[in-house]
């Protein structure tokens, strides 16, 4: 990929012909039929599962909604709702012991959140147990899976109750439904018996720290790579996958229950905390917990460090004085509590519990048969109005003065929604690559891409891109006399096999005199990539960053080989603007100018239109002594519909003028002066005088 420069347009670019957009109210928008408003509202419901025991430890189960007060950083909500959930209460099984909940779990990052469940399937699921055993075969080594396996297995043997609807989910190359929601005992078993063990997993890998714990002094000791990148990517795929299942899962509003086994998640300082934040915030809007079982179990810590294993060991690689000072040990542990204390606030912080250390796995099982025998289920509106992504406490309390002993137990806090301004840098990032990658577009910023292509050789070619977005759309603050904006520009290249083959990654800054041109005109970026000949797709992907609408816009690509062609030619490019070149070897410049695509093909009556193409490979006249003699003949005609409106005058080329990349280049200067106004269809007719061969490119046009 070659970066070209930004080109920003505040006098001359006119704006697209489109009808000029203003912002959306926030709750009304027009329907498709005449007359006809939707009105499109969002209310956040903060919802609390709130368990009450009395000083026997029995549950209470005659409270009211008016018996609860809810308190939001020691200020009262007013409860709105508030239901009951008694999974003690059920005896018998579904009829129909399977209900499928988890269909879209693979959906693509930034897809719709799934529609509200009808009254008919919520009915099914009240005073139901809803269980998720998340096995994550990618930090797991085949004996972990098969305890993790046996542990489930005794499960759904010894205590399954009724009321408990079961899925199972896999991670490892790709995020797996094996087992959507059942009641059915031996279809559980069925599953979980399957589970072979393999080593398919992701260990975390080795880091320059813990090598240098290990061993400081014995160069024979070994080289040990730094896999501080592997594991932040790893870290994140594994965070990503438990928000794509809290997301699914955010339709049903009961309780949702996800036993975690894992072995370990190795979190590489605060690059894996956006990652963190978002799982955690994902599954408390959706009224998830998470247990989270470490599934290595009680481990040994060998004072000279394991010969192998996990890549954060210690000793054991030959030499060095790290086994006799106890850096080796104290490296071990460390490692050890580092890839525990991800587990332990996933749980923590959505209202679980983590099970370290131990190799009895049923009491993972049983503490979530417990934790969802009977609580109220509490839903309250938050007066606090703020989007700033802060922590707000809650407190529950029981108004009933003959209930002032009982024990509470509820969820503690949760993060509140955060607007664009109240965001970090790697949310930000975070929020460019995911849209990048989703299936779904976004148009709340409207954004225009074209591309072309020039050979640069037989197999490489120079394919630019430039995007538009109206100025109108841009907000702009005032700051030091001048009016300024920033726009995040991001984009991948990729063929058909979907393996990328350029990106771009760049921040616009601008900072003008007066917004007002601005809002009347259209702000343009370009780049290029550099590609071999083949079929490809682009996505561009643009933010503007005063409030983070982002629009994206794909576009395919395709590169013609040209070496079969008849009439070997390049892709037709409109313009009507010249700046000063800042590069050299660029085939858009010609004599120290630039010429800047016109996007839109919109040009008005009182300005030069620019036609620009090369031709590669021209014959040579058989009686030229000079091997870059060349003869191509080219003109423009105009067509209004079937009738020829305008047609210029023939250009005859006698030599290749850009004989570095044997190219005949054509710049064909209209003034549009002597049009009227409205659309054409331009013909580019290009003929191979010596060879006899000829093509009629075709573009179309306004003048305005």
């Amino acid at each position: 990929m070659k970066k070209l420069t930004l080109c920003i347009f505040i006098a001359v670019l006119l704006p697209l012909n489109v009808v000029s957009q203003t912002p959306p109210t926030p709750a009304v928008q027009k329907g498709t039929s005449e007359g006809q408003f939707t009105l499109r509202t969002t209310t956040e419901i903060v919802l609390v599962n709130v368990t009450v025991r009395d000083r026997n430890d029995n549950f209470v189960k005659d409270l009211k909604q008016s018996d609860f007060t809810i308190l939001e950083d020691n200020r009262p909500q007013q409860i709105i709702s508030m239901d009951v959930e008694n999974t003690d209460s059920i005896v018998t099984s579904l009829e129909d012991p399977k209900i499928e909940l988890l269909n879209d779990l693979n959906t693509a990052p930034g897809a719709p959140v799934p529609q509200r469940l009808s009254q008919a399937e919520a009915s099914e699921l009240n005073d139901r147990r809803l269980i998720v055993l998340f096995f994550d075969l990618s930090s797991m080594q085949p004996e972990e899976v098969e305890r993790a396996g046996k542990s489930a297995l005794e499960y759904a043997d010894k205590q399954m109750a009724p009321a408990d609807l079961v899925s199972v989910v896999t991670l490892s190359n790709t995020l797996n439904v094996d087992l959507d929601f059942t009641a059915d005992k031996e279809e559980l078993k069925s599953v979980m018996a399957g589970f072979v063990p393999g080593a398919e997993g992701f260990a975390d890998g080795a880091t320059a720290e813990t090598a240098a714990e290990a061993d400081t002094s014995d160069a024979a000791a070994g080289f040990t790579p730094d896999e501080t990148e592997y594991n932040i990517f790893n870290t994140d795929r594994r965070l990503q996958a438990l928000v794509s299942l809290a997301n699914d899962l955010s339709v049903i509003p009961q309780r949702k229950s996800v036993i975690y086994f894992s072995g370990g998640m190795q979190r590489t300082g605060s690059e894996n905390q956006t990652q963190l934040r978002a799982a955690i915030n994902a599954a408390t809007r959706a009224n998830m917990a998470f247990y989270t079982v470490d599934v290595r179990g009680l481990e040994a810590v060998v004072p000279g460090g394991a010969s192998g294993g996990r890549g954060g060991g210690g000793g054991g690689r030959g030499g060095g004085n790290a086994v006799y000072t106890g850096r080796a040990m104290l490296s071990q542990f460390d490692t050890n509590f580092a890839s525990q204390e991800t587990l332990v606030a996933l749980a923590s912080d959505t209202g679980g519990r983590a099970f370290l250390d131990t190799n009895d796995f049923a009491p993972a099982f049983a503490k979530v048969q417990e934790d969802t025998s009977f609580y109220y289920l509490l839903g309250y509106i938050s007066n606090n109005e703020q989007r700033d992504g802060r922590y707000r406490r809650i407190t529950v309390r029981v108004n009933r003065s003959d209930l002032k002993d009982v024990r509470i137990d509820f969820r503690k806090g949760y993060y509140a929604p955060a607007d664009f301004q109240h965001t970090t840098r790697e949310t930000r990032e975070q929020q460019l690559q995911e849209q990048l990658t989703s299936d779904v577009p976004t148009s709340d910023f409207p954004v225009y891409v074209s591309t072309g292509y020039f050979r640069m050789a037989d197999n490489r070619y120079f394919v630019p891109v430039s995007v538009v977005v109206p100025g109108s759309q841009i907000p702009f603050t005032r700051s030091s006399e001048q009016d300024r904006a920033t726009l995040d520009v991001a984009a991948v290249m990729r063929d058909e096999g979907k393996r990328p083959f350029g990106t771009i990654r760049d921040t616009v800054r601008l900072a003008i005199n007066t917004s007002q041109e601005v809002q009347r005109k259209n702000v343009q970026y370009d780049s290029a990539f550099m590609l071999p000949p083949g079929r490809y797709n682009v996505k561009f992907v643009v933010r503007e960053n005063q409030t983070g609408r982002m629009g994206s816009f794909e576009a395919a690509v395709n590169v013609p080989d040209l070496k079969t062609a008849p009439v070997k030619i390049s892709s037709v490019l409109l313009s009507n603007q010249k700046q000063q070149a800042r590069q050299r070897n660029h085939p858009l410049v010609r004599q120290g100018q630039e010429l800047v695509p016109n996007v839109t093909h919109v040009f008005s009556s009182g300005q030069h239109l620019y036609f620009y193409f090369e031709v590669y490979d021209p014959m040579k006249p058989a009686d030229a002594p000079d091997k870059a003699a060349a003869r191509v003949l080219t003109n423009v005609a105009f067509y209004k519909g079937a009738i020829k409106a305008y047609e210029t005058p023939i250009v005859e080329a006698t030599e290749m003028n850009v004989p570095d990349r044997k190219a005949t280049a054509f710049e064909l200067d209209v003034p549009l002066a002597e049009l009227k106004p409205g659309f054409y269809t331009c013909q580019i007719n290009v003929v191979d005088d010596v060879a006899g061969k000829f093509v009629f490119p075709r573009v179309a046009l306004l003048i305005r």
